[in-house]
């Protein structure tokens, strides 16, 4: 059985947050992914989304989230 290699990082309140997250992250050199919350086949982009970044590099984004 494989490990997850995505964690939870964080989550927003909607879409837009998701994805300034998302490119501050990854203009950082941080790979991350986004998903809503709930069914995926019924989002939109004003329900809450999670941020999820590799497993083992969580450090890296709270270090991100510190430079903020």
């Amino acid at each position: 059985m494989k490990k997850p290699v995505w964690v939870e990082f964080k989550q927003v309140p909607n879409q837009m947050a998701a994805e300034m997250w998302k490119d501050t992250l990854e203009s950082e050199g941080l790979p991350c992914r986004i998903l809503p919350i709930g069914d995926i086949l019924s989002w939109s982009e004003r329900v809450a989304f999670v941020i999820y970044v590799p497993k083992g590099r969580e450090h890296v984004a709270q270090e991100i989230l510190r430079k903020l």
